[in-house]
C-alpha cells in the first residue's frame, strides 16, 4: 500500500496523486462508481472494465451483510471473486445506511441496533463487528464505523455525535489489530471526519482523525442536505488540517460541479449514486449541462449525446435514439445512459488530473463549472 502526491496546482489546492494497492494503481483525483450490492446498477463488469474503466468501485457493508451474507462471501473467497472484479474495491462501513434508517435504528455507545429494510429483522452493528465484516468482504480500502449526523442538527447533538465517532474509531483501530486479513491482500483503513457544518467541530475532528495516522482519511456527514457553499467551507477547513501525504476521500459527493469545486479544495476521492440513479431516470451529464433525454426536443436530434465527441459507450448513439429507447421503456436506454454518465464522471476527474499536472486546472475548472451549470 502506497500513496504518492505527484503534483499540486499552483492556483488552487488541487492535487494529483497515485495510490497503489495489491489490486493495482488508482490515479487521483478519482471517482468511484457505486456498486452497493456487488453490482453497479445496469452495467456488466465487462462494460465497467472495457468502457468506463474505473480504477476502483465502491460497495457497502450494510447491504452485503444482509445479502448475500458473510458466509457466502467467505465461501466465494471474498467480494472480488464473488463479483468477478479483479480491480480495487472500497467498502463503506454502513454508517450512512444506519443514518438513513432513522426510523428503524437505535444508537448507543455499544453500537447501533437496527431493523433490516428487507424483512424487518433486528441486527446490531458495533465498531468491532463492522471491522470483522469488512475483513470478510475483503475490500482494498475499508472505512471506520461512524455516526453520520443529519442536517440540520443542533450544535450539542453534532458535538456528542462527533465524540462518539472518535470513540468508535479507537475501538475500530484496536480491533483491526486482532483480526487478520483473510484473502492474501492488504487492506487500507480510513477513519472519517464528522462535525456537521460547525467549523470548530470539523477542525477538532480533523485533528483527531489525522492523529490516528491511518493510511488515508475520509470526510463524512456532508452532501446530506446542506447548501453547497457550506459543504465547500467544511471541506476546505478539513483539507487544511488533514496530512498532505495521505489520500482524502469526500464521501457521497456529488454533482460534476461539486466534484470540481472540491478537487480545487484538495480532495482526492469521490463516490456518488447520482450518475447511475439519474441515468435510469433519463438525466444525462455532459460538458455543456444536464440533459433530460425524455424531452420532446430531442426527438429528431441525431447529434451525439455529448458534444465533446467523447465516446463513453462502444457506439456513439444519438440523442434521438436514446430518447426513443426511454419512450419505448426499453432497458437498453437506461443501460446506455448509465454507461454514458459513468464515463463522463471518469472523463471529468481524469481531465482534471491532466490539467493539474499541466498547471491549467484553475482556469479550466472555472470554464467547466460555467458550462455544466445549465439544464437543457
Amino acid at each position: 500500500m502506497n500513496f504518492t502526491l505527484e503534483h499540486t496546482d499552483t492556483h488552487s489546492k488541487a492535487r494529483a496523486g497515485r495510490l497503489t494497492t495489491d489490486h493495482g494503481e488508482i490515479t487521483t483525483p478519482i471517482f468511484m462508481p457505486v456498486g452497493t450490492v456487488a453490482s453497479v446498477k445496469g452495467v456488466h463488469q465487462k462494460e465497467l472494465r472495457e468502457e468506463v474503466k474505473p480504477d476502483i468501485i465502491l460497495s457497502n457493508t450494510y447491504h452485503l451483510y444482509l445479502r448475500p451474507g458473510m458466509e457466502i462471501l467467505e465461501q466465494a473467497g471474498g467480494l472480488h471473486r464473488f463479483m468477478g472484479w479483479d480491480s480495487n474495491i472500497l467498502t463503506d462501513s454502513g454508517g450512512y445506511q444506519v443514518y438513513s434508517l432513522s426510523g428503524n435504528r437505535k444508537i448507543k455507545e455499544e453500537g447501533v441496533k437496527f431493523k433490516s429494510h428487507i424483512d424487518g429483522s433486528l441486527h446490531f452493528f458495533s465498531p468491532e463487528s463492522v471491522m470483522e465484516l469488512q475483513r470478510s468482504i475483503g475490500a482494498d480500502i475499508i472505512m471506520a464505523f461512524d455516526e453520520c449526523t443529519p442536517y440540520p442538527c443542533d450544535y450539542d447533538y453534532a458535538e456528542r455525535s462527533m465524540h462518539l465517532t472518535h470513540r468508535w474509531l479507537d475501538r475500530c483501530l484496536k480491533h483491526l489489530e486482532q483480526v487478520p486479513e483473510k484473502y492474501g491482500h492488504q487492506q487500507a483503513f480510513f477513519p472519517i471526519v464528522q462535525g456537521s457544518t460547525y467549523k470548530d467541530l470539523r477542525k477538532q475532528s480533523a485533528e483527531y482523525i489525522a492523529n490516528a495516522d491511518a493510511f488515508g482519511n475520509a470526510i463524512g456527514g456532508l452532501s446530506v442536505g446542506e447548501p453547497a457553499e457550506e459543504m465547500y467551507a467544511m471541506a476546505d477547513e478539513v483539507c487544511s488540517i488533514l496530512p498532505e501525504d495521505k489520500p482524502r476521500y469526500l464521501m457521497g459527493v456529488g454533482t460534476p460541479i461539486n466534484i470540481l469545486e472540491n478537487i480545487a479544495l484538495g480532495v482526492d476521492m469521490f463516490d456518488c449514486v447520482m450518475p447511475t440513479r439519474n441515468a435510469r431516470n433519463g438525466m444525462l451529464f455532459t460538458a455543456h449541462g444536464t440533459i433530460n433525454i425524455k424531452n420532446k426536443k430531442w426527438e429528431n436530434d441525431f447529434s451525439p449525446i455529448d458534444e465533446l465527441g467523447q465516446t463513453f459507450v462502444d457506439t456513439e448513439y444519438s440523442k434521438a435514439y436514446l430518447r426513443h429507447l426511454f419512450a419505448a421503456n426499453e432497458y437498453l436506454g437506461k443501460q446506455i445512459a448509465t454507461i454514458h454518465n459513468l464515463g463522463f464522471y471518469l472523463w471529468l476527474v481524469r481531465t482534471a488530473r491532466e490539467k493539474i499536472v499541466a498547471g491549467e486546472f484553475a482556469a479550466w475548472k472555472t470554464k467547466m463549472v460555467q458550462q455544466m451549470d445549465n439544464r437543457r
